[in-house]
């Protein structure tokens, strides 16, 4: 029994401090940029007297970046199907792009305040070499697969290229509205929407806008 105990205390005390660094990392992240810090950083902001601790729990900074993308997917993969399953009509564009739109605002309004993820996130997708991993997790969720589908069954007919176009414009407009509302209130200045509800009702009517929006015929 002893032993076991002294696994379980072990066990609690491994969780909390990959818990700690990962929070920690995420909020340097945020605030100066991947590359702008290091491991070691990330450890001695954490407390930990060993600064080879990220290392040790996750093993590369890539690693660690990931391991941080997967703490938040879960949640923001719970909220998507919440959504879906309470979508009355499966014709409506402006439901499936609430699907889209509204689960990582409403999972950064369920964070409390101050969050980082959202600035996180603007710093991964912005980043050629870790661009890949937002899209390795955006594949392997059934319920973004099926919001995807959903868009492109209620969508005009555009040209091929204008969809992949417009698909690109809206992927950044998310994260980066996201991003920018995180900044503006952890700076405390006036945003344009009082609530993350508020703020994602706004980013679904941009978005329509623009997958309705006329094409111009090129030259």
């Amino acid at each position: 029994m002893v032993i076991m105990a002294g696994r379980t205390l072990r066990a609690e005390q491994v969780n909390a401090t990959r818990e700690l660094l990962l929070t920690t990392a995420e909020r340097l992240f945020a605030e100066h940029g991947v590359y702008a810090v290091s491991n070691r950083q990330v450890s001695e902001a954490a407390g930990q007297g060993n600064n080879t601790a990220v290392g040790y729990h996750f093993g590369t900074k890539t690693d660690l970046v990931r391991a941080i993308v997967q703490r938040h997917a879960t949640r923001i993969e719970d909220i998507r199907a919440r959504l879906i399953a309470d979508l009355a009509d499966q014709d409506d564009l402006r439901g499936w792009v609430d699907c889209l739109v509204r689960p990582a605002l409403e999972h950064l309004a369920a964070l409390g305040s101050p969050t980082w993820y959202a600035r996180f996130c603007a710093q991964v997708v912005s980043d050629p070499a870790l661009h890949r991993i937002m899209v390795e997790e955006a594949l392997t969720s059934p319920a973004l697969q099926k919001i995807i589908e959903g868009l492109n069954r209620c969508l005009p007919d555009l040209p091929a290229e204008v969809r992949a176009e417009r698909g690109e414009m809206v992927r950044h407009l998310i994260v980066h509205v996201a991003a920018e509302r995180e900044r503006a209130l952890a700076e405390n200045t006036p945003t344009p929407r009082s609530t993350w509800d508020d703020a994602a009702t706004g980013l679904a009517d941009a978005v329509v806008g623009m997958w309705l929006a006329p094409v111009t015929p090129g030259r």
